[in-house]
C-alpha cells in the first residue's frame, strides 16, 4: 500500500548532510513496514535490528559508546560486513534500548552508514535515555494512512485523483457519479480509518466484523501498553482513554474531568493526557481565548476536546451498531463527533495543529486553523442543512478578527457563497499547511 512517507525517506536519504532518521508515531501504524520497504528498494545494503524480538541485541551498545567499537560489535552480532555509503542500518523499538538512541550522535559522526530509528511510546519513555543525540537526529511523525493513502489503496486511479484536485484547485463541482463514489468512499474511511492492518483486511475481505475485530485488537495492545510502559498514573490514563468517545458525544465534545472523578482537578490528570499525546494515541484540541495570529499564544490549555489518534478505532470503541448506521446513511448525532474525529485526524497529518473556538456571543468553530498569514475557520457538518452555521457567520462579521474565509465541510458538492466555500468532507485531503521549503529568501548586503 502507498504511504507518503515513502518520498519524505527519499528527501532525507538524497541530504548531503542527513543526520539520523527518528520515524515517531502510534503503534501499529506502518513504521517498520515502510522503513523496511525503502531500505530494501533504495540500499544495496539494509540491516534491520528489532530490540523487542531480538532483545540480544542491546548488548551491542553495552559497552563503550565509541563508533568503532560499536560497528565492530554490530558486525560480530550480524555475521557479515556492511558496505559504506551505501547500507542503511535500521534499529525498530529503539525505545527498549536508551543507549542505541544515545549512540546515534557518534554513529553520524562516523558518517560510513545512514541510520533510521523507529518506535512506538518514545515520547513517553524520555526517562530512560542517558543523553539525547541532539543536532544529530530529525524527527519524523508518521500518522495512522490518510484518506489520501486509504482511497488509492482502494483502488482510486490516479487520473480520478488529478481530476478531484483540479476541482479543488478551481472550485468547479465534481461530477455527480465521481460525487458519490467518493462519498461513499469517505464513509468507508469513516468507520475503518487508517491502520493498515485493518485497512488491509476491510480491502481483502469488506467484511466489516473481521474489520472491527482488529480493531479492537490493537487497542488491546494499546491498553497494555499504557499497563506497560506508563511510569505512574496508570490507573488515570486509562480512565481518561476510555472516556474519549462518550466525552466527544457530549453537546460540545469538550473533556470534562467530572466524567472520571467529582471533584478532579486538571493538575492531577495533566501527566495522563501528556502520555497519551505522546504516545500518539490521543490528539488535544485547545480552545482559543481569540482567532488571532500567532494562535499559539491564544490557546486556552485548560479547555480542550480529545479526540482518538484514528477514527477507525473510535467507532470500535463502544459506539455500538455505528458502522451499520453509516453505512446505511444514518448521519445521527453520533456522526457529528465521528466526523469531527476524521477531520482531527487529517487536519494533523497535513501538518496543522489542532484548535476550536467557543466564545459565548458568537458560538463554536469545530476548527480554526492558521495557514501561511491567515486564518481559516472550519466547520463539519454531518447533516443535510450544511448551510446553516450560525456560529461562523457571526464569527466572520467581527471585524477585530479579520478571518478571510470559512471552510464548510459537508456531504454537498463544491460551491462558493461570499467568503464562505463549501467542500465535500472528502477533500479535506488537498487541505494542507503550506510548506516552508517553498519559502525562499534574497538577502544582499551590496549597500
Amino acid at each position: 500500500m502507498f504511504r507518503k512517507i515513502e518520498a519524505l525517506l527519499m528527501q532525507w536519504k538524497n541530504n548531503p548532510s542527513k543526520k539520523a532518521l527518528l520515524v515517531t508515531g502510534a503503534r501499529q501504524i506502518g513504521k517498520t513496514y515502510s522503513i523496511r520497504k525503502f531500505g530494501q528498494e533504495h540500499y544495496r545494503s539494509f540491516v534491520e535490528i528489532n530490540f523487542i524480538t531480538t532483545p540480544s541485541a542491546k548488548e551491542i551498545f553495552s559497552g563503550d559508546l565509541n563508533a568503532d567499537v560499536i560497528i565492530m560489535n554490530l558486525t560480530a552480532y550480524l555475521g557479515k560486513s556492511l558496505i559504506p555509503g551505501e547500507t542503511l542500518i535500521f534499529f525498530d523499538e529503539i525505545q527498549e534500548c536508551p543507549n542505541a538512541r544515545t549512540a546515534i550522535k557518534f554513529l553520524v559522526e562516523d558518517g560510513r552508514f545512514d541510520y533510521v530509528s523507529s518506535g512506538s511510546l518514545l515520547g513517553v519513555n524520555y526517562q530512560a535515555v542517558p543523553s539525547y543525540p541532539v543536532g544529530y537526529e530529525e524527527i519524523l511523525r508518521m500518522y495512522p494512512m490518510d484518506f489520501e493513502e486509504f482511497a488509492l489503496a482502494n483502488g482510486l486511479r490516479n487520473e480520478t485523483l488529478g481530476y478531484l484536485k483540479k476541482c479543488y484547485d478551481t472550485t468547479e463541482p465534481v461530477t455527480a457519479s465521481i460525487h458519490k463514489t467518493m462519498t461513499d468512499l469517505f464513509k468507508y474511511y469513516v468507520i475503518v480509518g487508517g491502520m493498515p492492518a485493518v485497512v488491509k483486511t476491510f480491502i481483502t475481505t469488506h467484511d466489516i466484523g473481521k474489520v472491527v475485530a482488529v480493531q479492537k485488537d490493537i487497542l488491546s495492545q494499546y491498553r497494555q501498553d499504557i499497563t506497560k510502559y506508563s511510569q505512574s498514573g496508570k490507573e488515570k490514563i486509562s480512565r481518561i482513554f476510555d472516556r474519549i468517545p462518550s466525552q466527544l458525544d457530549e453537546k460540545n465534545r469538550r473533556f470534562k474531568l467530572s466524567s472520571i472523578e467529582k471533584n478532579a482537578r486538571l493538575r492531577e490528570y495533566e501527566d495522563a493526557f501528556v502520555w497519551l499525546q505522546d504516545a500518539g494515541v490521543a490528539l488535544p484540541c485547545f480552545n482559543l481565548s481569540e482567532p488571532k495570529i500567532p494562535l499559539k499564544i491564544n490557546e486556552q490549555s485548560r479547555l480542550f476536546k480529545l479526540f482518538m489518534s484514528d477514527c477507525g478505532l473510535l467507532c470500535a470503541m463502544g459506539l455500538e451498531n455505528v458502522q451499520f448506521d453509516i453505512l446505511q446513511g444514518n448521519l445521527s448525532v453520533n456522526m457529528g463527533s465521528i466526523l469531527e474525529n476524521v477531520f482531527a485526524q487529517q487536519l494533523s497529518a497535513n501538518g496543522f495543529a489542532l484548535r476550536y473556538l467557543n466564545k459565548s456571543k458568537v458560538g463554536e468553530l469545530d476548527f480554526v486553523v492558521q495557514f501561511a498569514n491567515k486564518v481559516i475557520a472550519l466547520e463539519i457538518k454531518s447533516r443535510k442543512d450544511y448551510r446553516s452555521h450560525a456560529a461562523l457567520d457571526h464569527a466572520l462579521k467581527v471585524n477585530a478578527w479579520n478571518l478571510e474565509q470559512g471552510m464548510v465541510f459537508c456531504g454537498g458538492n463544491l460551491e462558493r457563497s461570499g467568503k464562505i466555500l463549501y467542500l465535500p468532507w472528502y477533500m479535506v485531503m488537498f487541505f494542507k499547511k503550506p510548506s516552508l521549503s517553498a519559502l525562499k529568501v534574497e538577502l544582499n548586503l551590496n549597500v
